[in-house]
């Protein structure tokens, strides 16, 4: 007779779990009828239905599955610490396990948690490090600390120093963040920053050869991809959001005005007819909340708006989201 499965936590793999999923690793995939016994594989998105033939259940990667079901702890009030663990342990064993993603040409592995600040920039340091061509950047969130600032530009400075290019991709905001000019101002070699309205979260890409991602909402996780399809999308991305972005630095383009109507509030604009809250538009766009509710006011002085309602209305019938 069969056992009955029991409902359990995250971190709490059943032993059938666990012995189905290495199964499906090794294999590739599996049956339904063999994975039946560990319905919790399906619920936690271990397992992946095939799109051509339901009948069978494909592994999704333990690299990519683990900071998934991290994050899926951070909504708990109980301090995560020990859960990680037990989860971080129960993974160990299947990463030889990953089906392509396991490990690259030179036997690394193509796809690394990095738990921990400490272990983040232990990583970026080495790559930084190894990097002889080009440090490609996304930094969201508007301005730097110049505490944070400072403790990165000897970093730096090295890779500029030795022949490196450095291209860095932030939000407008930044463009007014005097920290940020200084910055520039004393780096020596070969950099160039542009800015977006909205750009993708933080990313890291040396040479084509490894990126950094984040893997939780504080930072505090990361993943270190050496995938070269992986690698090769990001930098890809990232080159495609550079020719839409406004330079920044060395020379600085003009953000001009059109009827009244700064680049800025065309950005607002366009997220207040999606409904998007104060907060919401601030954090899209970052800048503080105050900043972001000073330009609505002066979007709907602009358009001569007495109300949310209505500036959502003069701003469709103003025409201004048709221009690009």
């Amino acid at each position: 007779m069969a056992t009955k499965h029991l409902p359990h936590t995250v971190e709490e793999l059943c032993e059938t779990g666990l012995s189905v999923y290495a199964r499906a690793l090794r294999e590739g995939r599996i049956d339904n009828g063999a994975a039946e016994p560990a319905p919790c594989l399906v619920d936690l998105g271990l397992l992946q239905p095939g799109r051509d033939d339901p009948r069978w259940l494909h592994p999704t990667a333990s690299a990519l599955a683990l900071p998934r079901l991290l994050r899926s702890m951070e909504d708990h009030a109980e301090p995560p610490h020990r859960r990680e663990l037990r989860l971080g342990t129960a993974f160990d064993p299947f990463a030889a396990l990953d089906p392509l993603l396991g490990s690259g040409p030179d036997g690394a592995p193509s796809i690394t948690v990095l738990d921990g600040i400490a272990r983040i920039n232990s990583a970026i340091d080495r790559a930084m490090n190894e990097a002889t061509e080009e440090f490609l950047a996304v930094q969201p969130g508007g301005t730097r600390p110049p505490e944070t600032l400072a403790e990165v530009f000897p970093r730096d400075q090295a890779i500029l120093t030795r022949g490196c290019r450095m291209r860095t991709l932030y939000q407008h905001t930044t463009r007014h963040s005097l920290p940020v000019l200084a910055y520039f101002e004393q780096l020596d070699g070969d950099t160039e920053a542009r800015t977006l309205d909205e750009v993708t979260e933080r990313l890291f890409i040396f040479d084509r050869t490894v990126a950094f991602i984040p893997a939780s909402k504080d930072r505090s996780i990361a993943l270190e991809l050496r995938h070269p399809a992986l690698v090769e999308y990001f930098a890809t991305t990232f080159w495609r959001l550079w020719r839409l972005a406004t330079p920044m630095w060395p020379q600085a383009a003009p953000q001009p005005a059109e009827n009244g109507i700064t680049t800025r509030q065309h950005a607002i604009a366009g997220l207040l007819v999606e409904g998007l809250t104060d907060a919401e538009i601030a954090d899209r766009l970052g800048m503080n909340v105050r900043t972001a509710r000073v330009h609505i006011a002066k979007l709907a002085a602009t358009l001569g708006s007495g109300s949310r309602a209505q500036l959502g209305y003069l701003i469709g019938r103003s025409g201004i989201l048709d221009r690009p």
